[in-house]
């Protein structure tokens, strides 16, 4: 793991991003807080990686004037105005739903909020991932999204999907669809926007 782990490191250097390792939560949060540490606004995109890795309560503790939790939006409207907010915002964090060997970010969205984001607005975005998102290219990747990611966070938000009942994607057109805009972040064009934190625990889906 350690091998994949370096060779990940290197090719994410290759494509402008600025790698980090974590050896558990504790580390990957204090590298967060270094990061973020003068921002103005935070945000964040949904993840069960950030909330694992207790992200997210670090952010409300420690940044609570800073840090623009969607969660407490009263309804949807406002809901969607925190996340429009992300796009000024100085950081923007959320987890990866796999990151390939080459240093590549593949990511697969509902509302497509948060793979905008990862592509432009916020000054820096910051990926934290477990290393079980590592995977060898981006065939596997998809493989990834197709029968860990998607079937799960279709569980997890009770969508009515045939991959909540079959725990794998039927490439359905459900209303409840989950899987409609398909983003993978390569080589950069603004160095070290991209931030990743590869933690080495099981983390997220």
């Amino acid at each position: 793991m350690y091998d994949r782990i370096q060779k990940t490191i290197d090719n994410l250097k290759r494509n402008k991003m600025l790698p980090f390792y974590a050896e558990n939560s504790e580390q990957a949060r204090e590298i967060v807080r270094r990061l973020v540490k003068n921002d103005k606004l935070i945000t964040s995109g949904g993840s069960e990686t950030l909330k694992e890795a207790g992200v997210i309560d670090m952010l409300k503790a420690e940044f609570g004037e800073a840090y623009l939790d969607r969660s407490a939006g009263k309804d949807r409207e406002e809901v969607e105005d925190i996340m429009r907010r992300a796009f000024t915002s100085d950081t923007f964090l959320a987890s990866s739903n796999a990151i390939t060997e080459d240093g590549e970010l593949y990511n697969v969205d509902g509302n497509g909020n948060r793979v905008s984001a990862m592509i432009y607005g916020p000054k820096q975005v910051i990926i934290v991932a477990g290393v079980n998102k590592i995977v060898k290219d981006l065939n596997a990747a998809k493989e990834r999204v197709e029968k860990i990611a998607a079937p799960k966070n279709t569980i997890r938000l009770e969508k009515a999907t045939p991959c909540a009942k079959t725990g794998a994607c039927g490439h359905c057109h459900s209303d409840e669809r989950i899987c409609c805009s398909y983003v993978t972040l390569a080589q950069q064009r603004v160095p070290d926007r991209i931030k990743v934190i590869i933690v080495n625990e099981n983390l997220g889906y």
